[in-house]
């Protein structure tokens, strides 16, 4: 059974960094796009990054595209997302997903790690 775990996630003051894994079992997702999405208190989940099987990176609005970068290992079957400059706004909790086939959209989903940014 395909799991997707995420990890990395705390509290953390503005300014700081953290990093999230992703770490997928059960099938490779090494042909296919992983996602990070995040949903914060009373708000809807929104769209985060992206990375294809071949590595093109797309982001969300915002400035998320200037301080959070993507990036997946294949042959570790895990996906990253490193969080600089973070401020109070991106306090949510962060999901990771994954397609089962190629454009079909993101059918996996992980349970979540929560990130907290202090002021």
């Amino acid at each position: 059974q395909v799991q997707l775990v995420e990890s990395g996630g705390g509290l953390v003051q503005a300014g700081g960094s953290l990093r999230l894994s992703c770490a997928a079992s059960g099938r490779t997702f090494s042909r296919n796009a992983m996602a990070w999405f995040r949903q914060a208190p009373g708000k809807e989940r929104e769209f985060v990054a992206s990375i294809s099987w071949s590595g093109i990176r797309t982001y969300g609005t915002g400035s998320v595209k200037d301080r959070f970068t993507i990036s997946r290992d294949s042959a570790r079957n895990t996906m990253y997302l490193q969080m600089n400059s973070l401020t109070t706004e991106d306090t949510a909790v962060y999901y990771c997903a994954a397609e089962r086939t190629v454009g079909a959209g993101w059918d996996y989903w992980g349970q979540g790690t929560q990130v907290t940014v202090s002021s």
